[in-house]
């Protein structure tokens, strides 16, 4: 979750959106066959997902080679120096290596406000980069020499030192760079730092200006991790992620583990995001996909998120990534072709389960995910999780929630401008309203068996207009226990929050297992306590199936396939 240009600790109650589901194994309980479907089927995209060749100026494109193939050498040592090369619309192609690449070290940027420097910086539009290997080729943060994402402390870089403090470091950086696409490969260990760092892959549009910088972005076939952990403002932050940037844009089998804030994230995308998330593995993190005030056409679909703290996390706030509030209708009152309503951002046809790992890397706001919930929409509005199945989600498979915002606002936001309201000592409060719940599963949600845990909750403190819950198989029912019936349907009627009557009990479970506030815990209440810092390995992933795809003719492909 990203509220300034730096993840701030602040009190606010968490909400987690969701993300789509990968093809991978169940490691637990066997869901059966309406489950597993979940798991097979092609994407339905916010944007038109265009093929390589075309964004391809009507030049001839070149191929630049780096690294040696198949005992072909390529014409480059390390992938900047490709990119340095590179002329708009060229193609690279990386040879299984691990690549220890320096760029933000020998090349810092004069500035670091709008965090434009990565290990492998790219400034030049309708570039293809592409490994030949999602698991061969690397983009190692760790020092030169070291083995391939090596957990030893000496082996760690923590970037150059400004003002007496590391800066940190970031993987594959795209800045203000249009139509860049980055495919097939693996970053680990970018570790944060006193800058805007720790980011694997980043498509960046001008961090923190306020403004779209970048238009069009396209990743697929990649991996974001880490094996290091020592403290969490020197962890690996987020995986995968776009900011200041618009659609149309779409990223395809993707994976993310260990980031202390999410694995991918969305934002600062002004309600014109315009992007297609398919086949998404998000585990092991504080968030699996995070997405601050990042609105308008987001599609969610066939992904998979399992194993984080909180699986998903859509959010308002004026102290984050503008334009609040988080606001998925339809760009200029469109109708969605998926909903067939005016809510355009829409999670679908995923998997969240077993989001309740107390023992994943949490920093700042991210860090007060209720353990144990699948999903929170926090202060969101006009979205839609359609057709998911929610699992194994100890203490809430679903949560509806305001987000009480105290942070400093940024960028002219405000709490009446983004229709919002002072409560209290919490600040500016946004609730969740007109969003939609409709033909999900739920199963084995709910277990820690704390007063207000079940299936799906909605928690509102102020006038709103009603969400609506309907077609749901929610055998743990739902908190308040009368939703399904008393907001069946999306009306556009107001009414009234419910912290005060039939929502405070979930109000007070909200603020025990987000350790906001422990004195809230009613006796006998047990969530996950926080524990020592896991981390894990990357699974087995696929590669893609043809890395010469698309590409112009080269001497590492022969009639359109590797040599």
């Amino acid at each position: 979750m990203r509220t300034t240009r730096e993840v701030a600790s602040r009190v606010s109650i968490r909400v987690t959106q969701g993300d789509a589901v990968f093809a991978a194994p169940l490691r637990r309980r066997a869901l059966g066959a309406s489950a597993a479907l979940l798991l097979v089927g092609g994407a339905i995209g916010a944007s038109s997902v265009r093929s390589a060749a075309s964004v391809s100026p009507k030049v001839k494109s070149h191929v630049l080679l780096v690294g040696t193939f198949h005992g072909v050498k390529g014409g480059y040592a390390t992938i900047q120096s490709a990119v340095n090369a590179a002329k708009p619309g060229d193609w690279i192609l990386v040879a299984p290596g691990d690549y220890h690449e320096t760029d933000d070290l020998t090349s810092p940027p004069k500035s670091y406000a709008q965090a434009g420097f990565g290990a492998v910086l790219i400034t030049t539009p309708r570039l293809h980069l592409r490994g030949m290997s999602r698991s061969g080729v690397i983009v190692d943060g760790t020092r030169p020499g070291a083995p391939a994402c090596s957990s030893n402390p000496s082996d760690q870089e923590y970037g150059n030192v400004v003002g007496g403090s590391p800066v940190g470091r970031n993987g594959i950086v795209v800045f203000k760079a249009n139509d860049v696409y980055v495919e097939n490969l693996t970053v680990c260990n970018f570790l944060s730092g006193s800058q805007g760092s720790g980011n694997g892959v980043w498509w960046n549009g001008g961090d923190a200006t306020g403004k779209i910088g970048l238009t069009g972005y396209w990743g697929s076939y990649l991996t974001a991790t880490s094996t290091f952990f020592a403290t969490e403002s020197a962890a690996a932050t987020y995986g995968i992620f776009s900011s200041n940037a618009a659609g149309p844009a779409s990223w395809n089998q993707i994976y993310a583990n260990n980031q202390n804030d999410s694995g991918i994230y969305v934002g600062a995308c002004k309600q014109v995001c315009n992007v297609t998330i398919s086949h998404a593995w998000m585990e092991y993190n504080a968030l699996g996909y995070s997405g601050t005030n990042s609105g308008g056409a987001i599609v969610i679909t066939h992904s998979q998120f399992d194993n984080n703290q909180d699986g998903l996390d859509t959010n308002t706030a004026i102290s984050g990534d503008p334009t609040a509030p988080q606001n998925g209708a339809c760009p200029k009152g469109g109708i969605s072709k998926i909903t067939h309503t005016h809510s355009c951002w829409v999670l679908m046809d995923s998997f969240i389960h077993d989001n309740n790992n107390a023992n994943a890397p949490e920093s700042g706001s991210a860090g007060l995910g209720p353990t144990g919930t699948g999903m929170t929409l926090s202060g969101g509005r006009n979205d839609t999780i359609l057709h998911d199945t929610f699992a194994n989600n100890g203490a809430w498979g679903i949560l509806f929630v305001p987000y009480p915002d105290s942070g400093t606002p940024v960028d002219g936001q405000s709490c009446k401008g983004s229709s919002g309201h002072v409560f209290g000592n919490l600040g500016c409060i946004l609730d969740p309203q007109n969003d939609a719940l409709v033909g999900n599963t739920f199963t084995h949600d709910g277990f820690f068996g704390n007063p207000t845990n079940s299936d799906f909750g909605e928690l509102t403190l102020s006038r709103h207009l009603t969400d609506c819950f309907s077609k749901n198989h929610a055998p743990d029912g739902s908190y308040p226990t009368n939703l399904a019936t008393a907001e069946k349907s999306c009306t556009g009627k107001m009414v009234n929050g419910n912290a005060t009557t039939t929502g405070a009990s979930l109000y007070a479970q909200v603020l025990c297992d987000t350790r906001i506030d422990t004195s809230q815990c009613t006796p006998g209440s047990h969530y996950p306590p926080r524990g020592t810092v896991v981390m894990h390995p990357v699974p087995a992933l696929p590669s893609m199936p043809n890395p010469c795809k698309g590409a112009p003719p080269n001497p590492w492909c022969k009639a359109g396939s590797p040599i």
